[in-house]
């Protein structure tokens, strides 16, 4: 007999989630206030540099001016591209953000679980509830990556898309505790959906690594052209190449997820309708997902598409999942149409 949902212990979930989103707000404010206050240092630093060399030497006798330096002042350099602790300037904002942040996905974290707990089941049956886990996901895998890599950089970008993940999920999907229907009560949705949740949080920072890519790359182009640089805060980010290499490497761990998550669902398929693939909408937008990103990893290790055009493939990939789980799930009928979607 399937026990009863504790609609008190859904309200608590709903409580820590929006304690967890005011955490992520102030979190996502730190991370930009130390966007603002490393440019302005940077700016001041390169003005102070910019007067020390175009005051002319003195020398000679009798007080003869010595030639003034022709050098060309050094172009403005990016983030340490190892992207090691402690190789830059102590920045207070950015160590108060990732506390900020920690913070929040502690409590984030215990909104997941209690949200599980009242509903007796793994707490991703709707869209409120795979948002809100893959919302969670995002933040978990991102400060774990901070254990190994400085990518307090992505910060403001990987934050923001948590709080959007968020609100998305309390205005657009709200729902209230309840059981699963008969077609979601497997052990496949414990396989199948976490999986493909892990690999989408992956995939949510990439997108961001290569939004930033963009960016930078266009910045290294204006400096190499002799342009000013306009935007000093990317002083914060590593070199574009950097951005991509490492963008690759997890965009290839991500893909080998989405193939698990493609390969548990035709098997959950097949349990339960019969058939391992329908040519359902939900199904076709996972295949195009998975072929995108196989496009994307193949193209740039074979191919030689490297630089903006890879960038430009990973994020279409990302814009492939957003529509996946939105358009497709709100406005596409089908064999995945679900209550609470």
């Amino acid at each position: 007999m399937p026990q009863p949902v504790n609609a008190e212990l859904g309200q608590v979930s709903e409580l820590f989630m929006l304690l967890a989103s005011i955490a992520y707000v102030a979190a996502l404010i730190f991370f930009v206030l130390d966007l603002v206050r490393s440019s302005t240092t940077i700016g001041s630093l390169e003005t102070r540099l910019a007067e020390e060399q175009a005051t002319p030497a003195l020398a000679g006798v009798g007080g003869r001016r010595g030639p003034t330096s022709t050098a060309a002042p050094t172009a403005p350099a990016t983030a340490d591209d190892s992207m090691d602790y402690g190789s830059g300037p102590r920045r207070g904002a950015a160590r108060i953000a990732v506390a900020l942040t920690v913070l929040a996905a502690v409590i984030h974290g215990a909104a997941v679980l209690t949200r599980g707990v009242a509903a007796n089941r793994v707490p991703w049956g709707n869209m409120y509830e795979f948002c809100t886990t893959g919302a969670f996901l995002v933040a978990v895998i991102f400060l774990v990556t901070l254990t190994r890599k400085d990518l307090r950089f992505v910060g403001s970008f990987v934050v923001g898309l948590v709080v959007v993940m968020l609100c998305a999920a309390t205005v657009g999907f709200p729902t209230p505790v309840a059981r699963l229907i008969p077609a979601l009560q497997s052990y496949w949705l414990i396989v199948h959906v976490s999986i493909a949740v892990a690999a989408s949080a992956l995939f949510t920072i990439t997108f961001a690594m290569s939004v930033l890519q963009l960016l930078q790359s266009s910045r290294e182009a204006k400096i190499s052209a002799g342009k000013a640089d306009s935007a000093r805060f990317l002083r914060l980010v590593p070199s574009a190449l950097s951005l991509e290499n490492l963008a690759y490497r997890l965009n290839a761990i991500a893909f080998v997820g989405w193939t698990f998550t493609l390969m548990a669902g035709a098997i959950w398929a097949e349990q339960a309708w019969g058939r391992y693939w329908g040519w359902d909408t939900k199904e076709v937008w996972t295949f195009v997902i998975w072929t995108v990103y196989a496009g994307y990893l193949h193209a740039r290790a074979t191919r030689g598409w490297t630089g903006t055009r890879a960038a430009w493939l990973s994020i279409v990939g990302y814009l492939c999942i957003v529509f996946n789980f939105t358009i497709v799930n709100i406005y596409f009928s089908g064999l995945h149409s679900y209550s609470g979607v």
